[in-house]
Parts: structure tokens; C-alpha cells; sequence
């Protein structure tokens, strides 16, 4: 059974000044690239989540699926752009979804080993990451199973991850520095840029 990955990378970068943090260059790469770089060699396949105007990634992703919210959810939420992930990886069979927001650039090469139990089904629980004591809903793993009940949450008005989310199974990483540090201010990036450099120097 293989496992499927989704780039969440639908938000609107309130804090950035409404910036696409998608395109927002860390060591002369946009996040995408580095989320991509290090998530795609870890699932069977990948695709991009994208409310809004999906073309504007087409250019960068290429052969690389870029799923736009269901219509009936358009401006959902991430919770949205799971379920269109999910009804892709369930049409190709798969077992499951691992989702990773595009502002976490730093995901470990582990993520998906460490989230998805070994020879987990279709029938599996989900489970999110944790760091420093703190859940991270958009870092998760949802069995193609669940594809019913997030349709239903949407359905009835739902939109929290972390509702969704309450009784999955928490897989703590103790990894240092957090490796999920997500960037949502200009501050976050320069902070970003400094690890990113650290880290090609071998610090």
C-alpha cells in the first residue's frame, strides 16, 4: 500500500503582507522547492494543494498535480484541500496522505517513516507530528479511509484541523532545532534564512 504527500499551500499569508509564501525565497529557492525536496523522496507520489487560482503554480510544478479545492468547499481551509487530496490518493489506490504545509522548510527526511506505522492499511488511525509539546494539524498522516469523514465535517460547517485531528495518534519528534519551524512573519524568514545557512555550512 503505498502512501501519498500534499504540499498545503493554500494560505494567504496574512502576516507576510498577503504574500504567496509559496514563492517566498529561502536561500534563493522558493519554500515550495525546499518542502518539495525534502517530502517528495518520501511518498509514492505528490501533489500541490491550492485554493485560489491553481495556475499559478502550473509553471513551476509542471508534471507535479495541482489540486484545487472541491468546488463546493472553494476557500475552505486547509480541511478542504485534504479532501481534494484525499479523493486523489484514493482514485490511485493509495493507503494514505501525509500532509506538510508549504512554510515548513525544515521537514525532516524521516517524516513519513516516523508518522505512518510500518505496514499501516487503508484502515489505519491518523496521526500528527508534535514538537516541543505543540500538535501540528497541517503535518499529518490521514488514511484514505477517512475520506468520508472529512467530507461529512466539511459538510456540517467544520473547518479545524485540529477537530479533526483530536483523538489521532501524536508521534512526538524531539528532533533540535524544532524541525518544524514554520514561517509566517518576515522576522520567521530572516530566522529561517539564518538556519538555512548554518546548515549548508555544517553548523
Amino acid at each position: 500500500m503505498e502512501i501519498f504527500g500534499l504540499i498545503l499551500a493554500g494560505g494567504e499569508g496574512r502576516r507576510m503582507g498577503g504574500v504567496d509564501k509559496a514563492w517566498l525565497s529561502l536561500g534563493g529557492q522558493p519554500l515550495l522547492a525546499h518542502v518539495h525536496n525534502r517530502l517528495a523522496p518520501q511518498v509514492a507520489r505528490l501533489a500541490v494543494s491550492a485554493n485560489g487560482t491553481p495556475e499559478r503554480f502550473t509553471a513551476w510544478c509542471k508534471d507535479l498535480p495541482v489540486l484545487p479545492d472541491p468546488p463546493a468547499h472553494l476557500h475552505d481551509g486547509p480541511l478542504a484541500g485534504i479532501l481534494a487530496g484525499l479523493d486523489w490518493a484514493s482514485l490511485a489506490g493509495a493507503a494514505g496522505l501525509v500532509t506538510v504545509a508549504v512554510d515548513t522548510p525544515f521537514i525532516p527526511a524521516d517524516l513519513v517513516a516516523r508518522l505512518v506505522p510500518a505496514g499501516a492499511g487503508a484502515q489505519a488511525e491518523p496521526a500528527q507530528a508534535v514538537s516541543q509539546g505543540r500538535g501540528h494539524p497541517t503535518l499529518a498522516y490521514w488514511p484514505c479511509a477517512w475520506r468520508g469523514q472529512v467530507a461529512q465535517a466539511l459538510a456540517a460547517g467544520e473547518r479545524r484541523l485540529g477537530a479533526r485531528l483530536a483523538r489521532a495518534r501524536r508521534v512526538e519528534f524531539a528532533d533540535l532545532p524544532d524541525p518544524f519551524f514554520n514561517i509566517n512573519t518576515p522576522e520567521d524568514l530572516q530566522l529561517a534564512q539564518a538556519r538555512h545557512d548554518a546548515l549548508g555550512t555544517g553548523k
